[in-house]
Order: C-alpha cells, then sequence, then structure tokens
C-alpha cells in the first residue's frame, strides 16, 4: 500500500470516529431532554390534581386557610418558574402538600371521603412518577455528562460547544427533606 492511501484510511477512520462521538452526544443530550419533559408532563398531571385535591380538605379544614394559601402559592411558584427555578420550586410544592395530606390525619371523616382518598392516591401515584422521571432525567444527565467529560469525548465535546447538564436534586435545605409535622 502506498503512503498516501494510509493517510487517507486513517484519516477516514479519524473522520468516521469525530462523527460517532458527536453522533453520540446529540443522542445523549436529546435522551437529557426528553427526559426534561417527561418531569414537566408529570408536574403539569399534579398542577391538575392540586386544586382539587385543596377544595376537598377545605370542605372539611375550614379553618386551615394558611394551608391551602401555601399550596396555591407554591403551587403558582412552581407553574411560572424558570427552568434553573425549576427544582427549588417543586421541591416547596412537594413540602406543601405535605401539610395537605397531614391535614386529613386530624380530619377521620376527611380520611374515608372517598373523593379524598382517590385523590390522595392520584397524588401520591404523581408523585411517585415524578420521582422515577427525575431519576430517569439524573440518569441521562449523569451518561451525557460522563461523555463529555472523559478523554477523547471532552475534545470533541468542546469543539462542538456540549457543555455539562444540571441533575435535578434537592436544595440543601429542603423541605422535602424534612418530616411533616401533624398536629391534632
Amino acid at each position: 500500500m502506498s503512503t498516501t492511501l494510509i493517510i487517507l484510511v486513517v484519516l477516514g477512520l479519524v473522520v468516521l470516529f469525530f462523527i460517532i462521538k458527536y453522533n453520540g452526544f446529540v443522542t445523549l443530550k436529546n435522551r437529557a431532554t426528553e427526559a426534561w419533559a417527561d418531569i414537566d408532563v408529570q408536574l403539569k398531571r399534579r398542577y391538575d390534581l392540586i386544586p382539587n385535591i385543596v377544595n376537598t380538605v377545605k370542605g372539611y379544614a375550614t379553618h386551615e386557610s394558611a394551608v391551602f394559601e401555601k399550596v396555591t402559592e407554591a403551587r403558582s411558584a412552581a407553574m411560572g418558574a424558570k427552568a434553573e427555578e425549576k427544582g427549588a420550586a417543586e421541591n416547596m410544592l412537594s413540602g406543601t402538600l405535605k401539610s395537605i395530606i397531614a391535614i386529613s390525619e386530624a380530619y377521620p371523616e376527611l380520611k374515608a371521603n372517598t373523593n379524598f382518598i382517590e385523590l390522595q392516591k392520584e397524588l401520591s401515584d404523581t408523585e411517585n412518577k415524578i420521582q422515577a422521571a427525575r431519576r430517569f432525567y439524573n440518569g441521562n444527565v449523569r451518561d451525557f455528562n460522563t461523555g463529555i467529560q472523559m478523554f477523547p469525548g471532552n475534545v470533541i465535546a468542546s469543539m462542538f460547544s456540549f457543555t455539562k447538564m444540571d441533575f435535578f436534586q434537592l436544595e440543601a435545605d429542603s423541605v422535602e427533606k424534612n418530616p411533616v409535622e401533624v398536629k391534632f
């Protein structure tokens, strides 16, 4: 084989390697973006469910208006939050939802109400789906970040401006990390 042919084959392999690596990064980034969209779908479900559960509990716990205001404010904040603020707003909303469930402990007739029971099941199911979507998103972000940080991927990633993505995580002082207080 001639030297020119060897050089062309090597260059072809290098170009092929770059193409495969680049396409791999695009795939990983798209998976992470899709996973974030899945979180948004579950959050929308939660937002739609919250007014129903609030109204059901309000009928029984009329003097707990401060809790309902907090839930409504947290829902509005979470719905209007920008991408970089979404995690903190969702953590606050999760904490306020726990307070509504805690109120139900003080009202035995509410706990027996079939509408409330069904809404509570739906809310629990939604929270589980949100949790699963967060884990899926974080797994995709981990794979993407690992790919762009390891050699030779880091060279290719920097050439095409692929940047590290942020994990969805709880804030250090998040209400989700604290136990819900139940008062009778």
